[in-house]
C-alpha cells in the first residue's frame, strides 16, 4: 500500500483524536507521505483542534460518577476527560474563524478543514505547539480532510448557528462526492503519483489523458479505522464512478479495515470486502489481498502506524489538495466521454 503508485485513503470513526492518536500515529504518518486524503466524523478534527489552540485534555477513569462529572463541569470521551470550558473555548474560536471573509460562501468540507488548518497552525505556532493539530498538518501537507456527516459534530452546530446570523458558510455535499470520486480516478490513472511533462503545471489536462504515454496506470487504497460513514463514503467513490458516472473502472486495490464490527448484523460498519465487490467498491482481483482485522483501532493503529514508519521509508507528500481542481476536471471529461459512446 505504501509504494508510490498508491493513494491512500484514510478513515476515522470513533473518538481517536481524543486518546492522542493524532498526535502520536496519524500526524507522523503525514508527514511520512504515507496517509494522502481522509474522511472522518466531523467530532474527530473538533476535539483534535483542543490540543491545536493549546486546550488540555486528561486520563481519567472512565468508571467515575457522569453526575458528579457533571456537577463539577467535567465532559467526559470514556476515560478522556476535560473541562466544559474546553468545548466553550473551541466553540468560540470556530465561530470567530468562520466569520472571515474567506468563509463566506459554500465549499466542500476539504477546503473548509484546509481554510481552517491554517489558523489552527497559526495558533501552534505562536504557543510554541509542534504537531499537535491533524487540522495543522493536514493544512502543511496539502491532505484533503472530508467529513462525511459534516452536521453531525460540534463544528457543524457552530456552523448553523452562524447561519441564524448571515453567515453564508454552508457545505456543499455534491462537492464532497465528486472531488473524492476525482481523487480517486486520478489515482487510478496515475495522475497522483505523476505528472504528465508535456502540460504545465495549473492548465486544464490533457481530457484523453488514458491514452497519455507520459502517465503509468496508478492504485487506490481505503485503510479503514472502524466503520460508520466514512467507511462508506471513502468506498461509494467507485460506484459514483462506475454505476453513477458511468466511467470504465474495477475498484480499490487494498482494502485494510479494523473493525470490532461482525457482517451478520446487517451494519455498514461489518460490511466485508466480498460485500464491497459486489457493489463494485473493491476490484475483484485483488479481493485475495482484502484484510480485515478483528481489533480496537485504539490497538492496531499504533502499532501499524510504527511498523510503517520503521519499515518504509517516507514518500514524498502528493499535496492532493492542491489539485482538486484538476481533479474534477479529468472527472468531467471522463464524464463526457462515457456519455459520448
Amino acid at each position: 500500500m505504501l509504494e508510490p503508485d498508491v493513494t491512500v485513503g484514510v478513515t476515522l470513526t470513533g473518538a481517536l483524536t481524543p486518546a492522542g492518536l493524532g498526535i502520536s500515529a496519524l500526524i507522523p504518518l503525514i508527514k511520512a507521505g504515507f496517509i494522502d486524503w481522509i474522511i472522518s466524523t466531523g467530532a474527530n478534527f473538533y476535539h483534535d483542534t483542543h490540543f491545536g489552540i493549546g486546550l488540555s485534555m486528561h486520563e481519567g477513569n472512565a468508571q467515575t460518577s457522569d453526575i458528579v462529572l457533571r456537577d463539577e463541569q467535567v465532559v467526559r470521551i470514556y476515560d478522556i476527560f476535560f473541562d466544559y470550558s474546553v468545548l466553550l473555548d473551541t466553540d468560540e474560536f470556530f465561530r470567530r474563524l468562520i466569520e472571515g471573509p474567506e468563509f463566506q460562501r459554500p465549499m466542500s468540507t476539504a477546503e473548509f478543514h484546509y481554510l481552517a488548518g491554517r489558523y489552527v497552525l497559526e495558533r501552534e505556532r505562536k504557543l510554541g505547539l509542534k504537531n499537535k493539530s491533524l487540522l495543522a498538518a493536514a493544512h502543511k501537507y496539502a491532505v484533503p480532510l472530508y467529513t462525511s456527516s459534516p452536521g453531525d459534530s460540534s463544528i457543524g452546530m457552530n456552523v448553523a448557528a452562524k447561519s441564524l446570523q448571515g453567515n453564508k458558510l454552508a457545505f456543499d455535499p455534491s462537492l464532497d462526492v465528486n472531488e473524492t470520486a476525482a481523487i480517486v480516478l486520478a489515482a487510478k490513472l496515475g495522475l497522483n503519483h505523476g505528472r504528465n511533462p508535456t502540460v504545465r503545471e495549473g492548465a486544464v489536462r490533457n481530457p484523453t489523458v488514458r491514452e497519455g504515454a507520459a502517465l503509468k496506470p496508478g492504485r487506490s487504497a481505503i485503510f479503514i479505522l472502524g466503520g460508520g460513514s466514512p467507511k462508506n463514503f471513502a468506498l461509494q467513490t467507485e460506484p459514483q464512478i462506475q454505476e453513477v458516472l458511468g466511467i470504465d473502472e474495477r475498484g480499490h486495490d487494498y482494502f485494510l479495515q479494523i473493525t470490532d464490527a461482525r457482517p451478520d448484523t446487517g451494519g455498514l460498519s461489518g460490511a466485508t470486502p466480498g460485500e464491497a465487490v459486489s457493489w463494485g467498491k473493491v476490484d475483484p482481483d485483488r479481493l485475495p489481498d482484502a484484510v480485515v482485522c478483528y481489533l480496537d483501532s485504539t490497538v492496531a493503529l499504533p502499532i501499524i502506524a510504527a511498523y510503517a514508519l520503521e519499515r518504509h521509508k517516507p514518500r514524498a507528500p502528493k499535496r492532493l489538495y492542491e489539485r482538486r481542481g484538476e481533479f474534477m476536471e479529468l472527472l468531467l471529461a471522463e464524464y463526457q466521454k462515457s456519455h459520448r459512446r
